[in-house]
């Protein structure tokens, strides 16, 4: 990394905490004006959408299509999804866990009819409407085109692989069509740049519109739950993670120095996607392979959902307590086994999370929607 690199990195990490810090006071000063200025956010995670597909692709096929060893490929992703199933189940073990000992929805006594407003009730329809299968069929795009066009993740990366394999076993032929793929993602990344340079506007006007809409007062009441979600994600990260990175032989917290940035900026924007791009460059400058960074990062984003995963067993239970509906010990492991299911369906469906816990709650019948 040259010096210019170097100086510019804790620039922009300077740039986006000060914007942080400051759209939280003008929209805590200033309601009205700091909802207005989620118009900033927007556009910011628009852009940012917007090059996450090109992305993907030309990092998958580029990574995959130069790889002289499929069979490396395949076996890096079959290890991955493994890697991501085991993690998740403990995330999601981890979250009962925590909410068993800190009970935050204790002492509520939340009548369930009272919840039964238009909000709700949108949520529960969607959960409806959400299945395995759909979720299945939602991976294979209807055309080549639809996928980019609305930007789905999942149907990018099927693309990209079958692409990447293909372009591999064709010969010269593949190879001259790769190199022209690798221009296209030079122009990409020269884009990113461009775009990322906004990157403390965006997280300026989407913390302003986010405390001036719910404001400080209104979240007291959920605070509980939010610092048990907090505190289980802070040991996730420092105890799990961290001896994970430490048996193969690296620092978390080194890691975590290295894409401070994109963290920043997905608390700023509460997106994770507006990190994507900036973690894919981040990760190949630091060593690792680009077929494997590549292939593994953006099925992570759409597999290995550790903090939804606590944040829906916390959120199931936090309800349970709330509304006073005793789960027996086998109920709990059930809606465990439904969760394992219904979290990898969070990034794909809109409505996210929240659409998750619907259809969990919904599938389990012991806990009110």
């Amino acid at each position: 990394m040259s010096q210019t690199q170097k100086s510019a990195a804790p620039h922009l990490y300077l740039q986006v905490l000060a914007a942080i810090i400051l759209g939280a006071g003008v929209g805590y000063l200033w309601p009205k004006i700091g909802t207005d200025l989620k118009v900033l956010g927007d556009i910011f995670i628009k852009l940012i959408k917007m090059l996450v597909g090109p992305v993907i692709f030309t990092t998958v096929v580029l990574g995959i299509g130069g790889a002289k060893d499929l069979k490396k490929v395949k076996r890096v992703g079959w290890k991955a999804l493994v890697y991501f199933e085991v993690v998740t189940t403990f995330a999601l073990f981890i979250g009962l866990v925590v909410v068993h000992l800190l009970k935050p929805g204790a002492g509520l006594n939340i009548d369930p009819a009272t919840l039964k407003g238009s909000e709700v009730a949108t949520y529960a329809i969607a959960a409806k409407a959400f299945s395995w299968n759909d979720f299945l069929l939602h991976i294979v795009p209807n055309t080549m085109v639809s996928a980019f066009v609305e930007g789905e993740i999942l149907q990018i990366l099927l693309i990209s692989i079958l692409t990447g394999v293909a372009l591999g076993s064709i010969g010269p032929a593949g190879d001259k069509l790769l190199h022209g793929i690798d221009i296209i993602s030079q122009l990409i990344i020269k884009i990113l740049n461009m775009v990322m340079k906004l990157a403390p506007i965006g997280a300026f006007g989407a913390m302003a519109f986010t405390v001036g809409k719910y404001g400080l007062d209104t979240l007291v009441s959920m605070g509980k739950l939010l610092g048990c979600v907090y505190l289980t994600c802070f040991g996730f990260v420092f105890i799990v993670l961290a001896t994970i990175c430490r048996i193969h032989g690296f620092s978390i917290l080194r890691l975590l120095r290295c894409i401070k940035e994109e963290l920043l900026i997905v608390l700023g924007t509460s997106s994770s996607e507006s990190g994507f791009p900036g973690l894919l460059k981040k990760l190949e400058k630091i060593g690792c392979p680009k077929d494997i960074v590549g292939l593994v990062l953006p099925a992570g984003y759409s597999f290995n959902l550790d903090g939804t995963s606590i944040y829906l067993t916390m959120a199931a239970l936090y309800i349970a307590q709330a509304t006073n509906s005793h789960l027996s010990m086998a109920q709990e492991v059930g809606l465990l086994g439904v969760l394992l299911i219904t979290s990898k369906g969070a990034a794909a469906v809109t409505g996210g999370g929240f659409v998750t816990l619907a259809a969990t709650l919904a599938a389990t019948h012991e806990v009110p929607v």
